[in-house]
């Protein structure tokens, strides 16, 4: 009851939020896993399946300096509703047309509104709940992960049962409906409120500024940790089927992902720690990998994957609860440009590790890799007492 008597309306919209990044999750996911078929179904060469995936990412990283902006400017919940619409029609396009060109206008517009939504629901679940939006953050980026777990497991059991990839954009298809309908049944009404008694005093005024050297240093850290998480990707299956004569990197690769979502709930859980939390996993993640990647014995690099994936799990939210007080109220711009970044990451690294991979040796370009992490320390360092500054 509120203080007129009224029921008060049960609050579902996080739910909703959490779904749409589930969702994103299981795109990501479902796409990746999906990609060998759909190139067999368009008889597509390797450079060719190449090109499908960089279309999807040329659009998750174009989204954020697109629509940023336009997020800030407008009520987040409204422009959610227009991109799940879009996102909507692109899956209902490639469900229906076997034609390449529509596919790869529906996948790009796939990518444009999946990258657009991911950092837009951040920045709407911040800006609606300002008192819980940092817990709620390390729940909500472990959604992301769970989608992308669950995803490929998903796409094998109906590929295996004889149904088509396209089922894939029809759950997708299905999973834009619902979060449609409950973002138009959830309202836009602001959820939480922070009391402000008397004139806005200096720590207040810092909080409500657009850090823009904060926000780069978060940059960095993020440019560098997805370019990292790509490139083991990469790396992982390699090394064990090359190096170590072994069958367990695909296993190792599902740990590594799986164990990134108790750590962002645990994330969620210290949200006021989160510089403590950042600074740990960023020291931890080198000095793992680089022992890990010294490593001959198959199963001791197997259990490695289990604590390195913990602390990878823990940069993202780390990353975007430090970032509120850096963004002042442009959200979605903060957030988008971090999105970019690891865009930029996830394709400079990558075909970084691949180059040093051949030319120096896996063992070499991983440890290449886990040096950049140098880099990333120092803007944690920078970032924290500047985020202590603007927290206060």
């Amino acid at each position: 009851m509120n203080n007129n008597g009224k029921a008060e309306k049960f609050d579902f919209l996080w739910i909703i939020l959490f779904l749409i990044i589930f969702i994103n999750g299981f795109e990501a996911g479902g796409y990746q896993a999906s990609l060998r078929s759909i190139g067999q179904n368009y008889d597509l060469s390797e450079t060719s399946k190449g090109l499908f995936a960089a279309t999807e990412l040329f659009a998750t990283m174009l989204a954020p300096l697109l629509l940023g902006a336009w997020a800030d400017a407008n009520v987040k919940t409204k422009c959610i509703r227009i991109l799940l619409i879009i996102q909507l029609l692109a899956s209902i396009g490639i469900l229906l047309l076997n034609i390449q060109s529509a596919f790869v206008i529906g996948v790009f517009f796939l990518g444009l509104t999946t990258s657009a939504l991911q950092f837009i629901t951040i920045a709407a679940l911040a800006d609606t709940y300002p008192i819980s939006g940092s817990k709620k953050i390390g729940f909500m980026t472990s959604m992301y992960a769970l989608g992308a777990l669950i995803a490929p497991l998903v796409v094998e059991y109906y590929l295996n049962k004889g149904l088509s990839w396209k089922v894939l954009f029809g759950i997708l298809a299905v999973g834009s409906l619902i979060s449609f309908a409950g973002i138009m049944a959830s309202g836009n009404e602001k959820r939480e409120f922070v009391a402000v008694e008397g004139s806005m005093n200096e720590s207040i005024k810092k909080g409500t500024e657009f850090v823009l050297i904060g926000i780069l240093l978060l940059c960095v850290i993020m440019c560098i940790y997805v370019g990292f998480e790509n490139g083991f990707a990469y790396f992982i299956e390699t090394l064990f089927a090359d190096v170590l004569d072994s069958v367990l990197g695909r296993y190792a690769l599902s740990v590594f992902w799986a164990m990134m979502i108790p750590s962002r709930v645990f994330v969620g859980y210290f949200a006021k720690r989160a510089r403590i939390i950042l600074m740990t996993a960023l020291i931890a993640i080198p000095i793992i990998t680089v022992i890990l990647s010294l490593m001959d014995n198959s199963l001791i690099v197997f259990i490695l994957c289990i604590p390195l994936g913990f602390a990878s799990g823990a940069i993202y939210p780390c990353v975007l609860n430090m970032m509120l007080p850096f963004s002042g109220k442009n959200s979605a711009l903060a957030t988008g440009m971090i999105t970019t970044a690891t865009g930029i990451g996830g394709v400079v690294f990558t075909a970084l590790t691949g180059f040093n991979a051949e030319h120096l040796g896996m063992r070499m370009a991983i440890g290449i890799l886990a040096a950049l992490y140098i880099f990333s320390i120092a803007s944690a360092i920078i970032a924290g007492k500047m985020h202590k500054q603007n927290a206060q």
